[in-house]
């Protein structure tokens, strides 16, 4: 995602501690008070044989396309074995019926789903332990991570592999000689870079607000957490999801992955070992791989049964492993019919921009939507688009509210629109907002 509106696309234009911040009872007093009590725990609540039966999720099921990812295996086999190990015990999640099956843990998850992008973004320092705290406080189904090496190959969580905007190191006068400028996928940039720091000296650092124009409030938990690894987010992750008495999904991104492979340090084979290690391989395992380059999707393939998810930028850009390949196909040509089949053959989902679902126009109103809700569900596709925020400088024109940027707009409008398009889930960085608009669509499509 982009270091503005939108995700950072990877892409060319063709041509430490937990949470702790509040006491548990003041954060649920909170949570009460705004309403979203009750309402983000849905992976903990899933309907009956009887209700599932009985078709009463909303929307009817597609069957799901013939698909060598969806082809049984031992691995599916040995999770009815042992059913106390799947997420929901073999009950139905709640919610709208999903238009497509998967195959994988996927379909155990609420429909549609509330993704933390960055964990609670909106209020917390992205990336942090205290954000995805936050963000399973306010009802997150899934938190989200973006991976980047350090010099001595620790997988760690950062937005980018340049650390300038979202940690102190500009702080320490020790690491001052550091600065330089890269050309990572094609853009110049100057800055502080992961992979030219260990992590015992990334360990040093502290996390800061990446957008203080905007969110001038996160900027109060400046410096109160570190960098965390991604070992250290899967661990906090499993403690959680005892402590909440639901599975706490991961959803995680490999960033720059060509870029990371031509300088010896490969992120695909590190991420497997350390899903290997957490438990958290397969295609049950609770985390769901995303990529801007197929690539390194179709190498995680070969690696791990991960459900994976196709990030998609805008229309004229092209996946950075496109440009130095030589394959002149853009994003318009990856949404297309034949372009979503390819995408099936090796991916669970697609993550696109909103844009691509519904565009706006020069004054940044929506126009009609496109096919590319139902297209992607034709390919068996899930759809998850990026990214939902509830200030006005992030909305479209028809749900701002005033002229200030920074000032909230009508995200549950917007986030309720998304959903009525038949998205299945999307990502966002304030849960509570979103877990409210599901609430009110759900409501709307009969689900308790």
């Amino acid at each position: 995602m982009t270091n503005g509106p939108e995700r950072t696309a990877g892409t060319a234009r063709a041509a430490g501690e937990e949470g702790g911040d509040l006491p548990s009872a003041s954060r649920r007093s909170f949570l009460r008070a705004a309403g979203a009590i009750g309402l983000g725990t849905a992976a903990a609540v899933g309907f009956s044989a009887t209700e599932a039966a009985a078709g009463t999720a909303g929307t009817a099921a597609a069957p799901a396309a013939e698909n060598p990812r969806n082809a049984p295996t031992a691995e599916d086999a040995a999770a009815a074995e042992a059913p106390e190990a799947a997420d929901s015990a073999g009950a139905a999640a709640r919610g709208t019926r999903p238009p497509v099956r998967t195959g994988t843990g996927l379909d155990r998850l609420p429909h549609p789903l509330v993704i933390a992008h960055r964990g609670a973004s909106g209020y917390r320092p992205e990336h942090t332990l205290g954000s995805y705290e936050l963000a399973l406080e306010l009802g997150a189904d899934v938190i989200e991570q973006d991976l980047v090496p350090t010099r001595d190959g620790q997988l760690v969580v950062r937005h980018e592999n340049n650390i300038a905007e979202t940690t102190d190191v500009a702080d320490h006068p020790e690491f001052a000689s550091r600065r330089t400028t890269r050309t990572i996928d094609g853009q110049s940039l100057t800055g502080w870079f992961t992979e030219d720091f260990t992590l015992a000296e990334l360990r040093t650092l502290r996390a800061k607000e990446r957008l203080p124009q905007q969110r001038q409030r996160n900027t109060l938990y400046d410096g109160r957490w570190p960098i965390p690894t991604f070992r250290e987010v899967a661990e906090f992750a499993e403690r959680r999801s005892r402590s909440l008495g639901r599975p706490v999904w991961l959803y995680v991104e490999t960033k720059h992955p060509s870029y990371f492979r031509s300088i010896g340090l490969p992120l695909e084979e590190r991420l497997a070992a350390e899903l290997r290690r957490a438990g958290l391989e397969g295609k049950r395992g609770r985390a769901i791989l995303q990529s801007f380059e197929p690539s390194s999707l179709q190498r995680l393939a070969k690696l791990v049964g991960n459900p994976r998810v196709q990030l998609l930028g805008a229309a004229d850009t092209q996946p950075y492993d496109f440009v130095l390949a030589g394959d002149k196909r853009t994003v318009a040509d990856l949404v297309t019919p034949a372009g979503l089949q390819w995408i099936a053959s090796f991916a669970h989902g697609i993550g696109p921009t909103t844009q691509l679902i519904a565009p706006v126009d020069a004054a940044g109103k929506v126009q009609p939507s496109t096919s590319l809700v139902p297209d992607a569900h034709r390919a068996n596709l899930v759809l998850h688009p990026y990214t939902v925020r509830n200030e006005n400088g992030f909305l479209p024109a028809d749900f701002r509210r005033g002229t200030d940027p920074a000032a909230y707009g009508d995200a549950i409008g917007w986030a309720r629109y998304l959903y009525e398009q038949g998205v299945d889930g999307f990502f966002t960085d304030q849960s509570d907002t979103t877990v409210l608009a599901r609430s009110d669509f759900w409501a709307a499509h009969g689900v308790n």
